[in-house]
């Protein structure tokens, strides 16, 4: 029998259908009231009904809202953390890793086995970058600010170690960030393109290096990156030029199917739970 996991996330709500613990059939769907109905409207958009699942698993904040039975099959709420940490390590095939889930907001899970546990996070999140890009290029299309990233210079608003200090710093490069939107002090019109290009590297910047110090400080070697935010390529790119400034190794993973590593996780922890 298929099982369903289900993220109900503050934006999206992403789904997948599983069999024999792999994903057959994954969907992102706008977030909408966390009903019944909304499980009816997801399985509508994967073209299955209530008789070919053998188990729902629904994780995210939302998933709370959800009646506890479906179509005479229950509604398993699992931990949004437990999902997490074991949809990532399915996805990589790791035993433990710092696993960071960048959606609209940031968290850091401890993943070792079956286990998993919050250690830390950021508010700095996808919703941070499109908030920002709506108050200062005036749009929220996560598209559009990618599309915009990627034509422009983030040392067009961003003060470098160069313009600071003069030169690199210990194993920084002097053309380094150091201060992010640094230059809108005193440059007034900066162009569209860098402007979301500066945005997208403070975003990159402050969860890749806060996943560095958290890795270390947990003492893993490994992290990997979960959740829609890696979706758009400028982000991966400000993602590896900290690994690259920081000389990381082994380099953070970007599960496959990153996005939908929560729901496929809620999947998994409720494997063998229904008869």
């Amino acid at each position: 029998m298929l099982k369903l996991g289900v993220d109900f996330g503050l934006s999206n709500t992403d789904v997948v259908l599983v069999e024999d613990d792999s994903i057959v059939a994954k969907q992102t769907l706008k977030t909408g009231p966390a009903r019944a109905e909304a499980l009816a409207a997801v399985l509508q958009s994967l073209g299955v009904g209530p008789a070919q699942l053998g188990a729902i698993a629904s994780t995210g904040g939302l998933s709370r809202l959800l009646p506890e039975v479906f179509e005479g099959i229950p509604v398993q709420k699992i931990g949004e953390v437990q999902a997490v940490g074991r949809g990532a390590l399915a996805l990589t095939g790791l035993r433990e890793a710092l696993v960071v889930s960048a959606g609209t907001g940031t968290a850091m899970v401890l993943a070792r086995g079956a286990e998993a546990q919050h250690f830390t996070g950021s508010a700095v999140g996808g919703g941070t970058l499109l908030g920002l890009s709506r108050l200062l290029l005036g749009t929220a299309d996560p598209l559009e600010v990618a599309r915009l990233a990627a034509q422009g210079n983030p040392s067009g608003v961003d003060s470098t170690l160069m313009d600071v200090i003069g030169g690199g710093i210990g194993h920084l490069p002097p053309n380094a960030t150091a201060v992010n939107l640094g230059r809108l002090v005193e440059v007034t019109s900066p162009s569209r393109e860098d402007l979301a290009a500066g945005l997208v590297t403070l975003v990159g910047q402050v969860i890749a290096t806060l996943a560095i110090n958290a890795a270390r400080a947990a003492g893993l070697s490994q992290i990997v990156i979960v959740g829609h935010l890696p979706d758009l390529e400028p982000i991966r790119q400000a993602f590896e030029r900290v690994w690259y400034f920081y000389q990381l190794e082994p380099r953070p993973l970007i599960a496959p199917m990153s996005g939908w590593a929560t729901a496929y996780g809620a999947a998994l922890c409720a494997e063998g739970r229904l008869t």
